[in-house]
């Protein structure tokens, strides 16, 4: 093994890629090709995000649920908070709305003011009837007074679906076919016909409508993240080539970077095709990810071919020299950043999988990329002139190197000091951090879906489907008066949680009978007693088997009852303690021996996942700090490296939960990412330092503090060059609508700016405090890989 990482192999290595140049570059133009067939196999995402792996407790749940139920997100609302929508005008135009809609071939129903059924008592049978709760189609200012008098107060029955409990807005209900609420015909629908109708709507009438449900702000979601790919592309693309430039000053360096990182992106997307993966918003964030990760590995390979240059101004050998010198370099460091992100494989999560996989295949394969295709390309042309070197002699640069130097040669007490205050101030705020589990936090807040969203949580106490599934473990068994009695009484306690809207059962179904029974008197909208149930229930029988109102709260067993209610956007916490009550409530009212209780719903799986996601991510991180761990000492062949090396990577990390905690940023799916992001980059620093450490250690004779200042010197530059442009090119994620995005790109550029400062600045002085311990032959002995080879190479040729 040794070998194979010897300097002997990488001048193989290097010849081999300089011999075989036109070859090597028709690999990659087909590659290329071939990658760019399979974008027609990339899928936008049309399901929100499940964290839960398929077998895990909840997730089983729901699929009982959707079993007996069917899809529950397939409901889409409009509403109006508007006292003129009661005239002949508007109200005429918002009914003809709600058919226009309705007309579509993917809306099974709309529920709306102007084509509410209305239940009555049969005269010629037993049961009821529905009618249409208004007949006219001429509307008169005296007629909608009537309507709305009624609706409002003898109608409790469409309290919370078609009016807001303040009776001050009213709503339409438009239900989607089942089977295209996860496929394409969605988007196409609500991009085509929906939205165009609402424009002309409030066009003609000028009420604002308020558009919100499951399935059209997935679908909007959906279109920013389409959206935003691009955008961060080309941001990345900008940043990175104008730092670049402003480093090397060469338009020519600057090209030949971005044409070897745009050809890693367009292999990033085939990829994903080939993969059938679905671009989510996740996935989305790969490309950039791949501009920003393989600039420094461009750096790195064109600067060491300048100095080559600059140094001796043989074009043959200095190319062999940058394969062979920084190839294992930059395959080390590029493996480390890959095992950050290839931690995700482990969890259960498929979004995590996904994520990981894609972007771990394509950290490795931008290395390849720059690997061959810098040196290559260099090869046909001339050899750099003065003004492309000239950046190699920058006053600012030496004063930087020099000001480094002194402050880990005088300052040595206020770096470990500063060190200390702010472990022991992060540790503090790490412990503020909260766990987040909100559906909504991270959606944009300048876009007008999200302005929807607030409105319909305050007017109608709640967006997120939640719903409750009772098993009365036999047939007919919901219909049993004591059954309606114990799911009635379940509802009366969900009402008092503020954080849920008034839920909608078979309970109401039956109150609803009753007062129908009794001539619509809204006194009688209760349960029946005792002496009402036998004749009652054979009415509401009867009729529900003339409409579909029943079939969506019971199933055609009669068996299962479904409880369905809205939450708000709600904290974790609180939402655990709501739960817990609510579990205890049902246990109380539903003996487990009698009936089977389920609490699930998209916003039962949404706040599951994302506690499940964040202890496999502290699973995920913990993996990757052990197995980068284990690198290092291996590479290095001493343990004691190890505390050397993880205390400026570690520091990082618990700085920036500090600062979560101060700033008050949640853990939630977009910001745990940053720690295992963060720690595979920041760790590649390190590396190259401890490297160039140990071969100015040998060629100093195990002096120490020269070997720790002539490494400082040599690979301080390159550090803080790659360091800046990942600083900047994560930071293009701030640009975002996304609030996850945001907080991810901001809280990694903090972090690796962190990192910077610990490897430049503690590490050599961890080196120097450490060095009885640590610098001698006997616990720094012959690292297992040769990542810098001690001296020049014997074998250089001119091949």
């Amino acid at each position: 093994m040794d070998k194979l990482f010897s300097i002997g192999f990488w001048s193989t290595v290097a010849r081999f890629i300089l011999r075989n140049r036109t070859t090597i570059l028709i690999v990659i133009a087909a590659i290329t090709v071939l990658l760019a067939l399979q974008w027609k196999h990339m899928r936008f995402t049309y399901t929100e995000a499940n964290l839960l792996p398929d077998d895990h407790e909840v997730n089983l749940e729901y699929t009982k649920f959707l079993k007996e139920f069917g899809e529950e997100g397939n409901l889409i609302v409009i509403g109006v908070k508007d006292s003129s929508l009661f005239t002949p005008e508007k109200f005429t135009a918002w009914t003809t709305l709600s058919k226009d809609i309705g007309a579509n071939t993917e809306v099974d129903l709309t529920l709306s003011v102007g084509d509410l059924q209305k239940l009555e008592k049969r005269t010629d049978t037993l049961g009821f009837q529905l009618v249409p709760f208004i007949k006219d189609s001429v509307f008169t200012q005296k007629k909608l007074n009537r309507y709305s008098y009624e609706l409002f107060n003898n109608l409790p029955f469409y309290e919370g679906l078609v009016y807001s409990p303040d009776k001050q807005s009213v709503r339409t209900a438009i239900y989607l076919k089942k089977d295209i609420v996860n496929t394409a015909a969605r988007k196409d629908f609500i991009v085509e016909d929906l939205i165009p109708l609402i424009e002309d709507f409030e066009e003609q009438t000028g009420i604002e409508v308020y558009t919100s449900g499951m399935p059209y702000i997935r679908t909007l979601n959906s279109q920013n993240i389409i959206d935003e790919i691009g955008m961060f592309i080309g941001a990345a693309l900008l940043v990175t080539s104008m730092i670049f430039f402003f480093f090397f000053r060469s338009f020519r360096a600057t090209l030949i970077s971005m044409a070897t990182v745009i050809i890693g992106v367009m292999w990033a997307f085939g990829i994903l095709g080939l993969l059938h993966y679905e671009i989510t918003v996740l996935t989305a964030l790969i490309p950039p990810l791949i501009i920003v990760i393989g600039i420094p590995n461009c750096i790195f390979l064109i600067n060491k071919y300048q100095q080559e240059i600059k140094n001796h101004g043989n074009q043959a050998k200095s190319l062999q020299r940058v394969i062979s010198k920084i190839g294992n370099a930059t395959l080390m460091t590029n493996v480390t950043t890959a095992s950050g992100f290839a931690t995700f494989i482990l969890t259960n999560s498929k979004l995590l999988k996904e994520f990981g996989i894609v972007a771990s295949i394509n950290i490795i394969a931008i290395f390849l990329l720059s690997l061959f295709i810098i040196p290559i390309v260099y090869s046909y042309m001339a050899i750099p002139k003065y003004k492309h070197l000239k950046h190699l002699n920058k006053n600012w640069i030496a004063r930087f190197v020099n000001w480094m130097e002194v402050t880990v040669r005088e300052h040595r007490i206020a770096i470990y000091t500063s060190a200390v205050v702010l472990l022991c101030a992060s540790i503090i705020g790490m412990f503020q951090i909260k766990i987040s589990g909100s559906l909504i936090e991270d959606m944009p807040k300048k876009a007008e879906f999200f302005k929807d969203i607030k409105f319909f949580e305050q007017e109608y106490e709640g967006i997120m489907p939640l719903e409750i599934l009772v098993d009365t473990k036999r047939p007919k068994g919901v219909m049993k008066l004591a059954t309606l009695k114990r799911i009635d009484e379940l509802q009366v306690f969900i009402e008092e949680f503020p954080e849920f809207s008034r839920p909608i059962s078979v309970a109401e179904l039956t109150k609803y009978s009753k007062q129908a029974y009794y001539n619509n008197n809204p006194e009688y909208y209760q349960l029946p007693n005792s002496q009402e149930r036998t004749f009652l229930l054979s009415y509401a029988k009867n009729s529900v088997e003339n409409s579909n109102l029943l079939s969506s709260y019971v199933d055609s067993t009669g068996q299962y009852a479904r409880i369905t209610t809205f939450m708000k956007d709600t904290e974790t916490e609180r939402y655990e303690r709501i739960e817990e009550d609510l579990r205890i409530k049902i246990d109380k009212i539903f003996p487990p021996e009698r009936y089977n209780v389920s609490v699930t719903g998209k916003a039962v799986v949404f706040q599951k996942g994302t506690k499940y996601l964040v202890n496999n991510l502290v699973i995920s991180l913990s993996l990757a700090i052990f197995l980068i761990a284990l690198f290092m000492a291996w590479m290095f062949r001493s343990a004691r490296m190890i505390l050397v090396s993880l205390i400026p990577n570690l520091l990082p990390l618990i700085i920036t939960a500090g600062l979560m905690g101060f700033l008050g940023v949640p853990i939630k799916p977009s910001t745990i990412l940053v720690f295992s992001i963060a720690f595979g980059i920041s760790v590649d620093d390190t590396i190259h330092f401890l490297a160039k450490y140990r071969q100015e250690l040998i060629a100093n004779n195990w002096k120490i503090k020269k070997s720790v200042y002539a490494a400082l010197r040599e690979t301080g530059v390159s550090m803080f060059y790659t360091s800046i442009v990942l600083f900047f090119g994560f930071s293009v994620f701030t640009i975002s609508s996304f609030g996850g995005t945001v907080a991810l790109g901001a809280l990694v550029s903090a972090t690796l700016l962190f990192a910077m400062l610990a490897n430049l600045l503690l590490l050599p002085c961890l080196l120097l405090s450490l060095e009885r311990s640590i610098a001698n032959k006997e616990t720094f002995k012959q690292p297992a890989l040769q990542i810098i080879p001690d001296g020049e190479d014997e074998n250089d040729d001119d091949s």
